[in-house]
């Protein structure tokens, strides 16, 4: 009875071993790879099976939206199949055979379909489709890697602009502070000089490029006043106005950018009416700028020496701010006051400078908003030398 239960028991494990044995998993590897469509780019939709025969489909992997595939499959040969999220299961687009995966390795298999075996696959028709589409896309292709060239180049014309505007802080810094004002101003004009010429070869490769990109005349033009090459810089913001003009879709900024840069040409070239209509131009058509237009305008008026159209200038912008007491108005207040007092007069009893309409005013506004101002002991030493009372908390500093 003994032996009979032994046997019994011998038979029961030999089976459980075989079942366990038959059951074990097989080896897997792995697979992964990119599908190119027919046009030869990404094919962002389907499947991609292995399968060993047909309705044998093994394993099954989604395309994603750039094109790639991976999964997991039993190690040993398969053909892969691609299809479309359409195709049905007894269908395929694609096939490669002798498709290998290893147990314990990854394999990449890429089914590109811009391949001429699959293309002469295709009907005549869709292969001529297919070559016009090819020949869009390389166009598409290529227009946007100029863009991309373009947008780079605008980003350091901005950035040498930039550089430019603050060349005496730089040339102060790498001198040191006990270099003189001759060789700092010198410095600074070295660096402006560089950067502008920088920004000039830049546009110029640029606009020759893409003619009918109108900031790239823009950008043109302010390298080219940087330099001092006003006429050539009038031409420059003009080309970029004319391609505005002939835009479907033109830009306030960048319209607003070429006629203030017009103005400052203009202006520097002593042709005061014209700077001043292409100033209200870039004011009209970039309202939300007005101010800041108008700022620059003044400014440019009071480095050349032109009294009047500077207070007219300030006078702009003043009136274009939204808050008459905004503390940066106080530099356009001084400007204005800097350009009537040329007009003062001198009192023959009392020896006091008689300061022209509104100019008192002007310097009192400046104090009222910049009491501690870099101009503030100026502004109110010609108050004091018309005998006018200081209407602000600005102090004087004591007299040694």
């Amino acid at each position: 009875m003994k032996r009979n239960f032994s046997v019994w028991l011998s038979l029961l494990l030999a089976l459980a071993v075989g079942t366990a044995l038959s059951q074990e998993p097989k080896p897997t590897g792995k697979i992964h790879g990119h599908v190119t469509n027919p046009v030869g780019v990404a094919q962002s939709s389907g499947t991609i099976s292995l399968t060993t025969g047909p309705g044998e489909d093994k394993a099954t992997f989604q395309v994603n939206a750039n094109g790639d595939f991976s999964g997991e499959a039993p190690a040993g040969t398969y053909t892969l199949i691609f299809r479309q999220v359409d195709t049905p299961k007894d269908k395929q687009v694609d096939r490669i055979d002798n498709v290998k995966i290893v147990a314990g390795q990854d394999t990449q298999v890429d089914d590109d379909m811009s391949r001429p075996e699959f293309i002469k696959t295709l009907p005549a028709d869709v292969q001529k489709q297919l070559e016009e589409t090819k020949t869009k896309n390389a166009s598409a292709l290529k227009a946007n890697e100029v863009i991309k060239r373009l947008n780079a180049d605008l980003k350091q014309v901005s950035d040498d602009i930039k550089a430019a505007d603050g060349a005496a802080a730089a040339a102060q810094q790498e001198l040191g502070s006990s270099a003189s004002k001759q060789a700092i101003d010198a410095k600074a004009q070295e660096i402006k000089t560089q950067k502008f010429t920088d920004a000039e070869n830049l546009m110029k490769t640029d606009t020759a490029a893409k003619p009918d990109a109108s900031i790239l005349w823009a950008r043109l033009g302010q390298a080219q006043v940087g330099l001092k090459q006003y006429d050539d810089a009038v031409t420059s913001f003009k080309k970029s106005l004319e391609v505005e003009s002939a835009s479907k879709k033109p830009s306030p900024e960048v319209q607003g950018l070429a006629n203030s840069g017009l103005g400052e040409a203009y202006a520097r070239q002593g042709k005061a009416p014209e700077a001043n209509e292409a100033f209200d131009a870039a004011a009209k058509i970039n309202p939300t700028q007005a101010g800041f237009y108008y700022k620059n305008q003044a400014v440019i008026f009071f480095q050349q020496g032109n009294a009047q159209a500077q207070v007219a200038a300030a006078d702009k912008a003043i009136a274009a701010s939204a808050n008459p007491n905004d503390p940066n108005l106080a530099i356009l207040y001084y400007l204005k006051g800097q350009g009537l007092v040329g007009n003062a007069t001198i009192d023959p009893k009392t020896q006091k400078i008689v300061l022209p309409p509104g100019c008192a005013e002007a310097y009192q506004k400046y104090l009222e908003l910049a009491p501690t101002g870099p101009y503030a002991a100026d502004a109110k030493g010609i108050l004091d030398q018309a005998g006018q009372k200081i209407n602000s908390t600005y102090k004087a500093g004591k007299k040694s």
